[in-house]
């Protein structure tokens, strides 16, 4: 059935499973990872998550707290070998409490969408980070990088605060108190303790053979109109803007950003679902405590929970999760509260209207019955 239906639509794909008591109880792949090779979408298939992949930097920043190593309502000064200040607000501290819950007041301003590029970042991150948040730097712009709001401050229910950029900052002062490189920490600390051996970061570090395409839907108006430029960061050899037809697909290369840490973790369904059984599974390999599990869902920080977000079924279940967005990639990962049910879903394309939250719904809902 998955074959016929895909080569009817000819739709880049899908893959969705669900985990129950610390292991993946089932899972499924639909259409194509990648549409020229006809090569299938399964729960094997790598791919790079978007704003899911906040969930392992929160984990790491969190596991070095457990340690003492790091203070939450300190100033991130103290472990950078540089200041993080809003220029509006220079008595109020940024702290990793605040760049964990968007209470930061940092804001992604146009040199972070414009730092997309294809291939693995150029720019080393501290050098990228400082270039952007401090006075004198390349691409500083205390009204652009920063908002007007102070740190800690945003009304809870105010809809702005949401920042990439404090995720990339997240990931910084991880190897800055670790002396290790934030790919390292990871493989060292969460991915080759769970058996995730082939999850990594960088395009370098994956087995591309097992990578899905990306798609994106547009034209070449659109791309002009957002500012972005198609032949210099998404384009694949052999096709330029120009050759883009109104609604087509296109492919995009496998493209990166300085601040990786906030969206690139490149993973499968299966990998993921081992990561995600941590924050529920007590009887299998823990990488936080309960009790810091508990800390981050909780609503005691500026009135938000670190990094995770709380969403509620129409059945009125209550299910602990992220979603990722990026060029050609919709996701999501998530637990339900009352009993541990976690699911994940992938898209290898932008173009995917509500069908994310629909799958959402629907998994959830038929979870009982595997």
């Amino acid at each position: 059935m998955r074959s016929s239906t895909a080569n009817s639509r000819n739709f880049e794909g899908s893959a969705v499973g669900i985990a129950q008591n610390g292991r993946l109880v089932w899972a499924k792949g639909y259409g194509w990872a990648d549409v020229t090779r006809n090569v299938p979408m399964t729960p094997k298939i790598i791919m790079n998550i978007g704003s899911v992949s906040k969930t392992i930097t929160a984990t790491a920043v969190m596991q070095l707290w457990e340690q003492g190593l790091i203070d939450l309502d300190a100033n991130v000064g103290r472990y950078l070998p540089y200041q993080v200040v809003n220029p509006k607000h220079p008595s109020l501290a940024i702290t990793a409490r605040r760049l964990l819950n968007h209470r930061s007041s940092i804001r992604d301003g146009k040199s972070y969408l414009d730092s997309y590029a294809c291939g693995d970042p150029a720019a080393a991150l501290g050098d990228w980070l400082e270039a952007y948040l401090t006075p004198g730097g390349a691409y500083f712009d205390a009204n652009d990088n920063f908002h007007g709001w102070a740190p800690g401050q945003l009304e809870p229910d105010h809809p702005g605060g949401y920042c990439n950029v404090a995720y990339g900052l997240l990931g910084h002062l991880v190897e800055c108190v670790t002396g290790a490189r934030f790919t390292d920490y990871c493989s060292d600390h969460i991915f080759t303790p769970l058996g995730m051996n082939s999850t990594g970061w960088y395009v370098r570090d994956v087995n591309i053979d097992r990578h899905a395409v990306l798609y994106s839907r547009g034209t070449k108006e659109k791309w002009e109109r957002d500012g972005q430029s198609f032949s210099s960061r998404f384009a694949v050899p052999g096709l330029t803007i120009d050759e883009l037809t109104p609604g087509g697909r296109m492919q995009l290369c496998l493209y990166s950003y300085p601040t990786y840490m906030e969206g690139l973790a490149r993973t499968s369904i299966e990998e993921l679902s081992l990561f995600l059984a941590t924050y529920r599974n007590r009887d299998g390999n823990q990488l936080l405590k309960e009790s810091t599990i508990n800390l981050m869902l909780s609503e005691v920080h500026d009135g938000r929970p670190l990094c995770w977000r709380r969403l509620i079924l129409e059945n009125g279940d209550v299910i602990w999760g992220h979603t990722g967005s990026d060029p050609g990639v919709r996701t999501f990962m998530g637990f339900r509260e009352k009993d541990g049910t976690g699911a994940i879903v992938y898209f290898n394309g932008d173009d995917v209207g509500d069908s994310r939250e629909v799958i959402i719904e629907g998994l959830f809902c038929n979870a009982a019955t595997l």
